[in-house]
């Protein structure tokens, strides 16, 4: 982030930045575990060195004026801290104020408005978080200005709540977990039922991160994500017609492969299944991974991307050309991340084959989609936090 660029845009859009403070929230990937989340299982993500910055200015009445560096078209965007309420005309705006709205509703006292400036360097549109940054970043804003005292658990909550019922994207809580929550050279193994939660150290050595975005736009809101929860819910009542289960994380393979007939409907069946098994793929992988077996983790990561294609029908044809050109280009590990239906795809690879890598993914993935793919090398950076001017 280049605060010096900030401060002067923040002058341009609001005048003198005395009293000023700046704010970040990173993006996050995840490495295994997709569409657990919501299912009470496991999920293992890690936080970006992207994400989104915020400067914040407390007003002297209450009003609120928004602007953003990435729809600097919108221009100034404003409304009051009181009786907030989602406004399509808003568009962006609208997630930090559902924070606002989530911090109010819990007695939390904004007791001003606000002049803030926002700017993200997450691909838009590509899975990679770019709502749950912007939530957390409003969020550690509001407790340090506003003198809230909560600790970050409870910061994260507050985001998701926000996605969930002021923005309506039935969103689990991995993303702003990861974003709140990310620690440097380490992925989250998180507990989605319990939000028990252990750091493992990436120890990657000899291979690489690399991210590669099918450039293909999907709104998470009007995807198929809301209909793949229904879906999964529905498995689960039907299952707990029989077992005392309060998710489908708590299920082994065994335990659905023997007691699936409950479900109906094949195509539910076929959601659940996903669920159960991503879950103790997830834990396999970690075990994979604390133990340096990085081919055996690659491997899990593959299986992960073909049972999101064929059980849990979230690819679609952009992101299984990734997957697909990955793996015919000697990647050890390649699979979609995030909600899918475009977005971007996380790949596993020897650091010395990582140029000749992308140049051959490249190739093969516009050959068969007409579409560029962008790509890059991840790092792990860590979670929400306020920013000294010297960052």
């Amino acid at each position: 982030m280049n605060i010096e660029k900030l401060q002067y845009a923040f002058i341009e859009q609001f005048g003198k930045n005395e009293s000023a403070q700046v704010f970040f929230a990173p993006g996050r990937v995840n490495l295994i575990g997709e569409h657990t989340d919501y299912n009470g299982g496991h999920v293992f993500p890690c936080a970006l060195n992207v994400g989104t910055t915020v400067i914040a200015r407390k007003r002297n009445d209450r009003q609120l004026r928004f602007y953003s560096l990435n729809f600097s078209e919108l221009g100034i965007i404003e409304g009051s801290i009181d009786g907030l309420t989602y406004k399509e005309e808003d568009d962006w705006a609208n997630y930090p104020k559902g924070v606002m709205a989530i911090f109010q509703e819990k007695g939390l006292k904004l007791d001003a408005g606000l002049d803030l400036l926002y700017d993200g360097n997450i691909p838009n549109g590509a899975g990679l978080s770019s709502s749950a940054s912007i939530e957390m970043a409003t969020a550690v804003m509001l407790n340090k200005l506003f003198a809230c005292n909560q600790e970050m658990i409870e910061l994260v909550k507050i985001a998701q709540k926000a996605e969930n019922e002021f923005i309506g994207v039935n969103c689990g809580i991995m993303d702003q977990f990861a974003s709140g929550l990310g620690k440097e050279d380490h992925a989250i193994l998180l507990d989605c039922q319990t939000l028990k939660y252990e750091y493992s150290p990436l120890q990657l050595d000899d291979y690489v991160l690399i991210i590669a975005n099918t450039n293909k736009r999907r709104g998470l809101a009007d995807s198929k994500y809301n209909e793949r929860r229904q879906q999964c819910e529905r498995a689960l009542v039907q299952l707990q017609s029989k077992l005392q289960i309060d998710s489908l994380g708590e299920l082994t393979e065994k335990e659905f492969e023997e007691n699936k007939y409950l479900i109906q409907d094949d195509i539910d069946r076929k959601r659940a299944k996903h669920a159960v098994y991503e879950n103790r793929r997830t834990l396999a992988a970690v075990e994979k991974l604390n133990i340096g077996d990085i081919e055996g983790f690659g491997q899990l990561m593959n299986e992960s991307h073909i049972s999101l294609r064929d059980d849990y029908e979230v690819t679609g044809p952009e992101l299984d050309a990734l997957a697909k050109a990955a793996w015919d280009a000697g990647a050890i590990g390649a699979r979609m991340t995030g909600a899918g239906f475009g977005g971007c795809t996380i790949n596993l690879v020897k650091k010395v084959d990582a140029h000749i890598f992308i140049e051959k993914v490249d190739e093969a993935y516009t050959k068969e989609t007409s579409l560029k793919a962008d790509f890059y090398t991840v790092k792990i950076g860590d979670g929400a936090r306020a920013v000294s001017y010297m960052d």
